[in-house]
């Protein structure tokens, strides 16, 4: 035997000693004060007990499970708050137990929790919180229940007193409403599977409790001394129970659990709820006019009665049809929410589909520059071979050597080129990365790009920081972004007439950042600049594929990209590249330009 089985069998053990324990005090207390007290003592602290054993389970995650626990907690809660009352009148005021008093609908009440706990319907997992719906349905139910005590009891006690007709109303009424908890919980208990089962059984058991004790009130059965309010103890035991049971299988795994949310996606499930909460609505409101067109021609009570009926049910009406049409509202609310994130899954699956198309383009102009690439590595392998020869042929002249090497210089850059341009079109691998200084590139990115910009009115400044961790990556692939950024840059400010770009360097939290900021017009989209074909520029003079490439250099060096407009005008592209313990000074390679700015007019 398992330690979880025995615990199971020691909780109902445990019961029947409580119940035993009772039924033997009962039995040898002779009836008097004594015993009056002995089982208003038990009967108010045995539910506070229960509780405790109930809300051990409100501990969780699900929002059914949590809120179905503290519902059937609530209605215990009350059973011990109509016990105190009666305790309280019985004890120290003295006052006769079966007399119509205030406490009455306390005990009606209690009742109303645990029909709407199995309204919750725990079993399901369907993980869409609605608790907007569930506090206007829990409202709903709790004043149409409200009102039915007052139009059934409340007039024989206040209006027409009359004890018979009260008690006979209040236990038919409770009876009636003992009976919608017990089919409630027979048609989850037939719905569920696994451990939800046995705990609807619980239910079950508590609700049969609660009938065989209403049945022996009206029957006006003479039970033994103490007796009578066995049913009610047996009905909390039952409750406790099913919380203890719940407790000590929380960690299972039902393989009944999911079966009902896998057969029904959860859209279609929470509109069934829907449907299901409104028609109730529907039902609960449109019973007010039947009740009242009753009341006014076939009821025979005193005319008080009937008067006071009609006022009620009148007054019944604004109420439930502010619950009603608000949870219309909800329900619409909900409809145009679920609509709006269809349409936005609508666009989305269009945008991937593009995206697709446009990846197909890619991998094709991949391809022509692959084939490109391969044509002019022949014409380059040729000028490096001729200029390494005219370097080492001794009757050169020393402008000759001069002039090879810069060919040469400009040949291999070209053929790294050449190589990154290969490396973009998954042809061949990219080159090993060694510890590049970001200050450097940054640096050369803007002297490749400061003879362009004479007579154009464009500055560029240089910020770069004094200390900045090493960055591990392919300098010619970062001076290819760095380039291309300050590019589109100049294009944007040219628009414009000239302007200002700001490079910044900096170290945070151990990584590199680099902000370019210009004083441009802006971006139109920032959202779509690193999108394959994505440009701004006239046809001709844009192919939309240099931020996008950017990117996929950023990302494939572990960094991050991004871009926004600034308030007060400009772009900004912020790169972030993951620094390494190594730290490389600036001081060396331009202390000049943090002073000073780079001034191209």
């Amino acid at each position: 035997m398992t330690g979880r089985t025995r615990i199971n069998w020691e909780i109902p053990a445990a019961w029947l000693l409580v119940l035993g324990v009772y039924s033997a005090v009962s039995a040898w207390v002779p009836a008097g004060p004594d015993h009056t007290k002995f089982v208003y003592i038990f009967l108010c602290l045995l539910p506070l007990l229960i509780n405790c054993v109930l809300l051990m389970n409100a501990v969780t995650a699900n929002w059914r499970t949590k809120y179905f626990w503290m519902l059937l907690a609530l209605g215990c809660s009350l059973k011990s708050a109509g016990e105190f009352i009666l305790a309280y009148g019985e004890i120290y005021q003295h006052r006769a137990l079966h007399d119509p008093f205030a406490g009455n609908i306390v005990f009606f009440l209690r009742v109303v929790p645990m029909i709407a706990a199995l309204a919750m319907q725990p079993h399901k997992r369907t993980n869409a919180p609605q608790l907007m719906f569930g506090y206007v349905d829990f409202s709903l139910l709790l004043c149409w229940w409200l009102y039915l005590y007052l139009f059934v009891v409340t007039p024989w006690e206040y209006i027409a007193v009359n004890e018979p007709q009260f008690q006979q109303n209040y236990n038919s009424l409770f009876s009636f409403e003992n009976l919608v908890f017990l089919v409630g919980a027979l048609v989850l208990s037939a719905r569920a599977k696994g451990r939800w089962r046995i705990i609807y059984a619980c239910l079950i058991g508590c609700g049969i409790a609660y009938l065989m004790g209403d049945i022996s009130v009206l029957l006006g059965l003479r039970l033994p001394n103490g007796t009578l309010v066995l049913p009610s103890i047996a009905s909390l035991l039952f409750l406790g129970t099913a919380g203890a049971f719940a407790y000590n299988s929380r960690n299972e795994n039902d393989a009944g659990d999911n079966e009902e949310a896998k057969e029904k996606p959860s859209g279609i499930a929470a509109r069934s709820e829907g449907h299901w909460a409104s028609r109730l609505a529907r039902g609960a409101l449109l019973s007010l006019p039947v009740i009242g067109l009753w009341c006014v021609k076939i009821s025979q009570t005193p005319a008080a009665v009937r008067e006071f009926r009609i006022l009620l049910t009148l007054g019944a009406v604004f109420p439930m049809g502010f619950l009603v049409f608000l949870q219309h509202e909800l329900l619409d609310a909900e409809r145009l929410r679920l609509l709006r994130a269809s349409q936005e899954s609508i666009d989305n699956l269009k945008r991937l589909q593009m995206q697709f198309v446009q990846s197909e383009k890619l991998a094709s102009i991949g391809q022509l520059a692959a084939g490109a690439a391969h044509e002019i590595n022949n014409p380059l392998t040729a000028i490096l071979g001729y200029s390494e020869l005219l370097i080492d042929d001794p009757t050169a002249g020393d402008r000759s050597r001069s002039v090879a090497e810069k060919i040469r210089d400009q040949a291999r850059r070209t053929t790294a080129l050449v190589s990154n341009l290969l490396s973009f079109a998954r042809q061949a691998p990219s080159d090993q990365r060694s510890i590049v200084n970001v200050n450097t590139i940054v640096t050369s990115a803007a002297q490749l790009r400061r003879l362009d910009l004479r007579g154009k009115n464009i500055r560029v400044e240089l910020q770069t920081g004094t200390v900045l961790p090493a960055v591990r990556g392919d300098s010619n692939q970062l001076l290819q972004v760095f380039l291309n950024i300050i590019n589109n840059a100049v294009d944007a400010m040219l628009e414009i007439n000239g302007g200002t770009l700001t490079v910044r360097t900096q170290s945070e939290n151990g990584n590199v950042v680099i902000v370019f900021s210009d004083t441009g017009p802006g971006i139109r989209d920032p959202r779509l600049v690193f999108d394959p074909f994505y440009t701004t520029k006239p046809v001709g003079k844009g192919t939309g594929l240099g931020l996008s490439i950017c990117y996929g250099f950023i990302q494939d060096h572990g960094g991050q990209i991004t871009c926004y407009n600034r308030p007060d005008g400009g772009a900004t592209f912020r790169i972030e590249l993951p620094g390494v313990t190594e730290f490389l000074s600036a001081r060396g390679i331009n202390s000049s330009s943090r002073s000073s700015s780079t001034r191209d007019t």
